[in-house]
């Protein structure tokens, strides 16, 4: 496996675990409908958080959450209606952004509520 699936894969495991320590139930994983995959779906009440995790080795760039572009944003507010009319849920639904930023030295977590809404 590639380098940056593996921070990938390891930003998404923390991200979980974050979740779980907020008190989240973590319904999905890697969620998948169509074109688009939702990282996390978890859910803590009557609010069903669809997540993005976006991790990086640095912040050179910028912040791992500026990432996330319109494009993406679109296919996982179309993932996420199918889910929630599928499942037949009666509760908010919230996207949020998890961005990671992982060096050899730290790992800095930043969790960003209701990034963005259905346009």
């Amino acid at each position: 496996m590639a380098a940056h699936n593996e921070l990938g894969n390891h930003g998404e495991q923390l991200a979980v675990q974050y979740l779980i320590e907020k008190g989240f139930i973590i319904r999905e994983q890697n969620w998948r409908f169509k074109k688009a995959e939702v990282d996390i779906i978890a859910q803590k009440g009557d609010v069903l958080a669809i997540v993005e995790v976006k991790t990086r080795s640095n912040s050179f760039f910028g912040d791992p959450q500026e990432f996330v572009k319109r494009d993406k944003i679109n296919l996982i507010v179309k993932a996420v209606d199918h889910y929630v009319t599928e499942l037949d849920l009666d509760v908010e639904v919230r996207f949020d952004i998890i961005g990671i930023v992982k060096t050899d030295f730290k790992t800095s977590i930043t969790h960003l509520e209701d990034a963005f809404y259905h346009f």
